[in-house]
């Protein structure tokens, strides 16, 4: 077992350092980030997708990025885009083709992606065949589109063309206006095949009404605020009954000073992380890194402490025994693997198989955690269950148990919902953000119930902390009680010792001659 917890945390930490460079929230950059992949009979480059909330003013179109009228309004701006193309595919360039060196931005609605490409026009190509264009339906060259009845304007494309013999050619810096709130998405694409190889640089700005948040995460920012809030009530109440009775306090009470303080620190970074986002549409790597090690952090102690309450450490047994290194090998490889994939998650600079190594790693942890914690539970029952005056314990006890199978059975249930959620997406964008604020609720019911459980006391001795307790005063009863019987036994032998005597001095006194 533990060379299998070592072998995660080398090739976790080998993931852990490739995954760091800027954070950016709706400005998606482009540098570095490689060229077209084919599909069908065209090239296309994913330019971003994100839910976007319409428009205040509805009396604009599109226009170039430094306009005025872009100010409260949502928006997608292309900022800086250039195309580079081999020189092979430059000397190559056929100029009698009207479509010849053209890409193409295209801005649609999640709910019209079946206009863009053939799919309308049931074919399995992307651009224009002769077959379609004989009907009259789009330009040879292009990407085939079929306009929405309800919006003639979207699907929108954007061409750009390379003239003959050039190697880059800089898109025309435009913004345009989002009227309609909805989840939508930039393809750059091109139909020319002459331009395999092509890459893209620059970047595009996705910016709602209210900031630059992304329109799934925006409700995000308020709730962080609110839990950061939560959890300072918590601490303010928490905090000074530790430092009231710290000379009796316990192990248990300086896990959980770790699990809230390490918390509000998290949610205090994100809140920052969220404020940069929102005003500037970026964050300073160091905001964005500090709120997911921190996160980090407070995952692997919330574990552990429940993990640690589960083993009776502190409550019913005085020491972890052999299970210590054991412990702490499990809560660095948390640790590791869940900063690992939050930075993976934030910044996406990783391959397939590495995120698919890192989910795995994550559920099988999980998995561990769940079948530690109950296994220890239950054998923390059984212990206090063989001895009668453990009752105030084996029911808190009790209670514990059915909080943590609630807990997890919540868990199970929302996993579903989140994966229902997100397979979903264009349907549920705008309630995307409610899929992580669960777990932050439920870890801070269980903190709470925690903290009533096994609150700082004048005399910890009494009942609730310390398992040789009660075991102590059993022995002093029965010492007690076996000192008072060998007083008695010896108080008894004295008496019969004295009356032997006076038997005998009365005996003695009958035989003295002339006394009859």
């Amino acid at each position: 077992m533990t060379n299998l917890f070592l072998g995660f945390l080398v090739i976790s930490f080998c993931l852990l350092g490739n995954l760091i460079h800027a954070a950016d929230g709706s400005i998606h950059d482009y540098n570095n980030s490689g060229g077209f992949t084919k599909i069908a009979n065209a090239r296309y480059f994913v330019g971003g997708s994100e839910g976007i909330y319409g428009s205040e003013f509805l009396d604009v179109h599109h226009a170039s990025s430094d306009t005025p009228l872009l100010k409260g309004n949502s928006f997608i701006r292309f900022d800086d885009i250039t195309f580079v193309r081999t020189k092979e595919s430059a000397s190559k360039q056929n100029s009698t083709l009207a479509a010849a060196g053209l890409v193409e931005a295209i801005l649609f609605e999640v709910k019209q992606r079946d206009r863009v490409g053939g799919s309308f026009f049931k074919s399995e190509d992307m651009c224009c065949t002769p077959k379609v264009a004989d009907a009259g339906s789009c330009n040879l060259g292009e990407v085939m589109i079929s306009a929405d009845p309800n919006d003639p304007e979207w699907p929108k494309r954007i061409p750009t063309f390379f003239k003959r013999g050039e190697e880059e050619v800089k898109m025309s810096p435009e913004a345009v206006i989002i009227k309609k709130t909805g989840l939508y998405t930039v393809y750059f694409m091109t139909c020319d095949p002459e331009l395999d190889g092509a890459t893209i640089r620059g970047r595009t700005v996705w910016k709602n009404r209210g900031g630059y948040l992304q329109g799934e995460k925006a409700p995000l920012k308020k709730f962080y605020a609110s839990m950061l809030l939560a959890y300072v009530v918590l601490g303010l109440v928490w905090f000074p009954q530790v430092a009231q009775y710290w000379k009796d306090g316990i192990q248990l009470h300086s896990h959980i000073n770790f699990v809230i303080a390490f918390t509000m620190g998290e949610l205090a970074f994100l809140y920052l992380d969220f404020v940069y986002l929102d005003s500037a549409g970026t964050s300073p790597m160091e905001v964005t890194v500090w709120a997911i090690t921190l996160s980090s952090m407070r995952k692997a102690l919330s574990r552990l402490l429940l993990l640690v309450i589960s083993s009776g450490f502190g409550i019913v047994r005085p020491t972890l025994g052999g299970i210590t290194l054991k412990m702490l090998l499990i809560g660095v490889l948390c640790f590791v693997i869940s900063e690992s994939l939050g930075l993976a998650m934030q910044f996406g600079n990783i391959s397939e198989n590495g995120m698919n190594y890192l989910m795995l790693s994550w559920a099988i942890l999980e998995t561990c955690f769940i079948q530690w914690i109950f296994r220890s539970l239950s054998k923390t029952l059984k212990k206090l269950k063989l001895n009668k005056r453990n009752i105030t314990k084996l029911q808190l006890y009790k209670m514990f148990a059915t909080v943590l199978v609630i807990m997890v059975v919540l868990s199970f249930a929302w996993i579903y919902v989140e994966v229902y959620l997100y397979s979903s997406l264009s349907q549920f964008w705008k309630v995307k953000w409610i899929v992580p604020t669960l777990w932050y609720i439920l870890s801070y019911a269980m903190l709470v119930l925690i903290c009533l459980f096994w609150p700082p006391s004048e005399k910890p001795m009494r009942y609730l902390y310390v398992a040789d307790m009660e075991e102590e005063t059993e022995e002093e009863d029965d010492l007690s009680t076996a000192e008072t019987g060998m007083n008695a036994t010896k108080a008894e032998y004295e008496r019969s010792e004295r009356k032997t005597l006076l038997e005998a001095f009365i005996l003695l006194l009958g035989n003295i001659p002339g006394e009859k």
